[in-house]
């Protein structure tokens, strides 16, 4: 049975319990509850913080985990990364004071910056020293309290740092999403490759879509152009002579204007629906 670490609270732990779920999974957290047990797919899942669980499943404690990029970065990544998730993009950035004269990060680096990612904020300023206060959390109140001149900080919206009076200065230091992790040298265990590729074939499915339409049969070579699938499309003959069933999978975020387009030229009885999964 492999042991697999989940972030026990933010904005990855609902994404990462509906995908497991959706991949087959039985898992379920109460309140105070540490863990919960799946023994038809092998697995026992704990519900760790997530900045912890790049460690735990680097240690060999833990086989895999799911946490977000920016934790793994922050430990120096030394759990095994195996596959980018679709949720819980973010941003490290750093902020000053909205009336503060500071408007680059070359600025910021001569700051005392408060931060709950040290490592990354030390990386990214790698070519001069800079003065880092480590907090674990509420770090845009940092600078009004004294405490530091400028923070780095996760955003996701930006509203947080703007109730705190602070406003973003340059590029992010880091963008992060969440990702599947495994301990080093198990990326290839039974169990651990058979959640990579259900997380995989979940993925597939956002992305694309099924459709299927009639087709004459003198138009298929136009329309498969339309419709190329992923090796090729699945094309049957209908009763009605001269005429033909399509199915293809498309790209999600073109399945509208596909289906225009088959409708342009001359095919009938388009449909579209969603996938649950899939293997390609």
């Amino acid at each position: 049975m492999i042991k697999v670490a989940l972030p026990n609270k933010g904005q990855l732990f609902e994404p990462t319990v509906e995908l497991l779920t959706s991949c087959g999974y039985k898992l379920s957290k109460a309140p105070k509850s540490l863990s919960s047990l799946d023994p038809e797919n092998n697995v026992e899942f704990y519900f760790l913080r997530p900045g912890d669980i790049p460690l735990y499943v680097a240690s060999g404690v833990l086989d895999a985990g799911i946490t977000g990029k920016d934790f793994a970065a922050e430990k120096g990544q030394v759990a095994e990364p195996l596959l980018d998730l679709n949720y819980g993009y973010s941003k490290l950035c750093a902020a000053v004071l909205v009336d503060s004269p500071y408007g680059t990060l070359a600025e910021v680096a001569k700051l005392r910056i408060a931060t709950s990612f040290p490592a990354i904020t030390r990386r990214f300023f790698a070519d001069q020293p800079v003065e880092v206060a480590e907090l674990e959390g509420a770090v845009e109140i940092s600078v009004r309290l004294g405490i530091a001149d400028a923070v780095v900080d996760v955003v996701e919206t930006g509203s947080t740092l703007e109730q705190a009076g602070l406003r973003i200065v340059g590029e992010p230091l880091f963008r992060s999403n969440a990702g599947f992790f495994a301990q080093p040298g198990h990326e290839d265990h039974d169990d651990v490759r058979v959640m990579r590729s259900r997380l995989e074939g979940r993925l597939v499915a956002y992305e694309y879509r099924m459709v299927e339409y009639d087709c004459p049969a003198d138009l298929v070579a136009i329309a498969t152009k339309i419709t190329p699938g992923i090796e090729s499309p699945t094309i049957t003959a209908l009763q009605k002579e001269g005429w033909l069933s399509v199915k293809a999978m498309v790209k999600a975020n073109r399945a509208n204007q596909i289906m225009d387009e088959l409708s342009r030229v001359g095919c009938k009885g388009i449909l579209l629906t969603t996938i649950e999964s899939a293997r390609i």
